[in-house]
Parts: C-alpha cells; structure tokens; sequence
C-alpha cells in the first residue's frame, strides 16, 4: 500500500513552472563589470525567452554593451541601459525581436526587454528592476534575473539621464571566462565619456524613419507608480516616435 500511495502522491506533484530557475549554466550566464565597483550576475531565461537570450548573448560577444551608460534610473524602480546613443532611441544593427511575454514576474532583480509601445520591438536595451511592478508582468519580456552583486546594481547613478552616469565596463558570458575588470580598465572607460556632455530626454517626434518610413515609438521602460497593488494599472509605454528605438517602462 505504501508503494502505491507514495505514486499517488507523486503523480500529484505539480510540474515544474517558470518560476522555479533550472540550474547556473555557465553558457547562459550573462556577467556586467559596472563602474558602481563590481561584477553582476545574471542568470539567463532560454526556456522562456530564447530569442531575446540569443540576442543579448550574441550583443555581448560582440562587444557592444562596453562602455555603454545607464540612461535612464528611476530609485525604486528600475535602471535602463544597452542604448549606443544614450537617450532611449537606439539600438543595434540587428532586425527588432517578437515579443516573448511569459509568466516570470517583475521582482527585484528582474532583467528585461525594453521596447516601444509596440510589443515586436524589442532590440538591445535593456532594464534591471530595483523594486516589484506586478503591472510590468506579460507587458515586457523577461529574459533574467540578477543572482549575485545586486548591490552594484543599488548603486548606479540616479536620473532621466543621470548627470554622471554609471556604465558597464565590459559584458560577457560565464562559458568564455573573462576575468573581471581591473581598476585600469574601469579608469579608462570612464574618461573616454567624462568630456561627453550627459544625454538628453527621449527624442521629440519625428515625420519619418529611414526611406520616408514611419518611425516607430522611442524605446522606453515603464514608468514607477505608487506601491504596487492587483488594483492598479499598468504602465504607459514612453512618449514620442523615433527611429530605431528600444525602451522600458514610463513613469506615472
């Protein structure tokens, strides 16, 4: 009887969902050197997002977070990085990606897409949750979560843009071993920007995008609200339209 009651009970256990990360697995292991002192990590999501870990994991082997800044830090929300022109309207040379909304949740240490208000146009930038915003959830793709140097992260540099604002040293994935930054290289990064004057806002809109076009929507990431509860809205997506654009959430 016993047998046969203990494969009652296991026939009951409830499968395994999204929420419950599978196992560290150096090749989907995203590591950022930050300015703010340290090395994060992140663990990759390809059993619910593989397209956007794709992307970035192939972004970083190229090289083209180094040296890019946080553009947009909201305290108590969240930090948005990954855009080469630093103002929320760029992106990389590859095609948008198709939106992957799945079921993980926006919690603290939540990395995510940013996209327009569009939900196919996700590209290279990126956001990393300070605080819970339910509202986010199947909003944005969320493609990983941080699971160590969270405080690196708490330090980044405040504002919309920040005047002095904290850049990723150097990215890479866990399978390919690069050491971690050395002071030199974090020096060198940081004065190769300090004559640049800080970004500004979202661009203003625009007529056209390239070829007379339509642009589509700024990138941005979504905007911060009061303590979030199951009551309250979700967020609206950032403003303007512009070429090229990756985002994350706007502010209320």
């Amino acid at each position: 009887m016993g047998f046969f009651f203990a494969g009652a009970l296991s026939a009951q256990q409830p499968a395994a969902t999204p929420f419950v990360p599978p196992p560290l697995d150096p090749e989907n292991t995203l590591v950022l050197d930050l300015s703010t002192g340290g090395r994060v990590t992140i663990q990759l999501r390809p059993d619910v997002a593989p397209g956007h870990v794709e992307r970035y994991k192939t972004l970083v082997r190229r090289g083209f977070y180094n040296g890019l800044a946080f553009h947009r830090v909201i305290d108590g929300f969240m930090a948005q990085g990954g855009d080469p022109k630093g103002d929320g309207s760029g992106g990389s040379d590859l095609p948008d990606l198709k939106a992957e909304f799945n079921a993980l949740p926006h919690v603290r240490g939540t990395v995510s897409a940013a996209r327009t208000d569009a939900p196919d146009t996700a590209n290279s930038q990126f956001f990393i949750m300070f605080a819970p915003r339910f509202s986010l959830d199947n909003k944005y793709t969320v493609f990983g979560r941080v699971v160590s140097g969270m405080n690196y992260v708490d330090a980044i540099e405040r504002g919309e843009p920040p005047m002095n604002p904290s850049r990723i040293i150097k990215a890479s994935i866990g399978a390919d071993n690069v050491p971690p930054a050395t002071p030199a290289e974090v020096a060198a990064v940081m004065a190769a920007h300090q004559a640049a004057p800080p970004a500004g806002p979202t661009l203003l809109p625009i007529q056209g995008g390239p070829n007379g076009a339509a642009a589509p929507a700024p990138a941005s990431a979504p905007e911060p609200q009061a303590p979030q509860t199951a009551a309250q809205p979700a967020p609206e997506p950032a403003p303007a339209p512009t070429p090229s654009p990756q985002g994350t959430p706007r502010q209320q």
